[in-house]
């Protein structure tokens, strides 16, 4: 009987029992192991990227910092040793992570944007993403989204809420334009937009602008998409840009034929709908409506939580509550129940990339105690916090999480196929372009499990201790 070929494999483990991205190389050999196979013959999406945003916040609290901290978080998210993620996102006029609102045409009835300025970002931003830049070597994709147009544009003339006049659409459309143009300048390429961030609104809590799906469709079929064609700008537009619960009516209307699918190249996501579901059948239902076209989760964070300060514990609890917890209406209370932080991440990421997401991308890098700065006191939690007064840098358990992903499925990876003889444990498996395959194992159970793993005629026998994720490295799988 031919003997298996034991697998050459490198385990990296975080954990609630303190383990951060730790090589784990002893383990024993179980009877009932649970069984993953590999099956890279079998191809799906080809991978984006992993990240998060550059917003004023997260700059403004990094220039607040020493310069050896600002330093070892830039190198702790786009180092060689840190997390390298390969896509990001930032916004276009000020958001609620904004010290306060702002836009880059401030002059009302300037129709041709002579006065557009870029000036806002030349403090915080700009620096941030060249500072990054030079300590990324394999580079990075960056999305930009707008969350309103200046308020002279709009019909109700608000940061917050209102829809875009119609007599300005041009206007608005020459903005992104110009916008690329302007960061183009200070050595920054834009590689996609969305149209507009959460466009069903916010309750006008924040800048906002709102669009139904056939309004942001004829908008970017007859105005934005052409502008921007007409610029010689190479550049990606991702339609709707908010929760999962509604992408059907989206993707719909977005991909209704070929004249309404000409200038989207994808589809862009949040997942604020729930703190545990991932809306499988909605992400396969917008795969298969557009499956030449993106699929991209471009925000997701710990909402409505203040940020715990050197608790690493906490973040491997169900304590977290986000806005769902008060506020979902009765029907939507199931969605919104008590949460581990570690646990939203890790579920959400495998499960979309199980699902045809290509690329996933955090919201603010930093932010400080309080889950700030933030105009509206909007607080949120961020993988890195900081206490700029003292100069204190906490690295959360979130941030190896996402590390997880960023650092070992690079651009360019494809997804393959996975059998596992257990539901309890979270797998997903992409093989990179020097065809080494990654597995990430998620296992929210306090239980320790054992795993034989095996490609083709080789196999090995791992353990993954309770509540803990790895990535798992086959160098130069053939």
């Amino acid at each position: 009987m031919k003997k298996d070929k034991e697998l050459e494999v490198v385990v990296y483990e975080t954990a609630a029992n303190g383990n951060k991205l730790k090589q784990i190389e002893d383990f024993s050999v179980a009877d009932n192991a649970i069984q993953i196979k590999l099956l890279p013959n079998e191809k799906y999406q080809t991978i984006t990227g992993f990240g998060g945003s550059f917003t004023e916040s997260s700059a403004y609290l990094l220039n607040q910092l020493g310069k050896e901290n600002k330093a070892k978080v830039l190198e702790a998210y786009f180092g060689e040793d840190g997390a390298k993620y390969s896509l990001t996102r930032t916004h276009m006029n000020s958001c609620d992570f904004s010290l306060g609102n702002y836009s880059y045409a401030p002059v009302e009835g300037d129709l041709s944007l002579e006065y557009f300025s870029i000036n806002e970002d030349l403090d915080d931003i700009i620096p941030m993403i060249q500072e990054a830049m030079a300590v990324s070597k394999d580079g990075f994709k960056i999305v930009s989204s707008p969350w309103t147009a200046p308020p002279w544009m709009k019909d109700n003339k608000d940061w917050r809420g209102g829809k875009l006049l119609p007599e300005y659409k041009d206007t608005w459309a020459l903005f992104f334009s110009k916008y690329i143009d302007a960061y183009k300048a200070e050595g920054i390429d834009i590689w996609g937009f969305t149209v507009e961030n959460e466009p069903l609104g916010n309750d006008k809590n924040w800048e906002s602008m709102h669009f139904t799906a056939d309004e942001m469709t004829s908008f970017v079929q007859n105005h934005l998409g052409p502008k921007l064609e007409a610029d010689g700008h190479d550049v990606k537009i991702l339609g709707y840009d908010q929760n999962r619960e509604h992408l059907n009516e989206w993707v719909d209307e977005m991909y209704k034929d070929e004249a309404t699918s000409k200038y989207y190249d994808g589809t862009a996501i949040h997942w604020y709908a729930s703190t545990y579901e991932f809306f499988p059948e909605a992400l396969q239902y917008a795969h298969n409506k557009a499956p030449d076209k993106h699929l991209i989760q471009t925000e997701a964070c710990v909402d409505a939580e203040i940020p715990k300060w050197k608790d690493d514990a906490w973040y491997w609890r169900k304590e977290a509550t986000d806005w769902g917890w008060d506020w979902a209406p009765e029907k939507d209370k199931h969605l919104h129940p008590k949460y581990a932080p570690v646990n939203r991440y890790a579920r959400d990421i495998i499960g979309c990339l199980n699902n045809w997401v290509d690329g996933w991308i955090d919201w603010n890098m930093v932010l400080d105690k309080q889950g700030g700065p933030n105009w509206f006191e909007n607080w949120c939690v961020a993988p890195v916090l900081v206490d700029p007064e003292y100069d204190e840098v906490y690295y959360t358990p979130i941030y190896y999480v996402m590390t997880h992903f960023s650092k070992y499925i690079r651009p360019g990876a494809v997804r393959i196929g996975i059998t596992s003889s257990n539901n309890d444990l979270m797998v997903t498996a992409a093989q990179n372009t020097d065809n080494s395959i990654a597995i990430v194992v998620f296992n929210a159970d306090e239980q320790v499990k054992d795993i034989n793993l095996s490609l083709g005629e080789s196999n090995v026998h791992i353990q993954i201790n309770g509540q803990a994720i790895q990535t798992i490295i086959i160098p130069m799988a053939i």
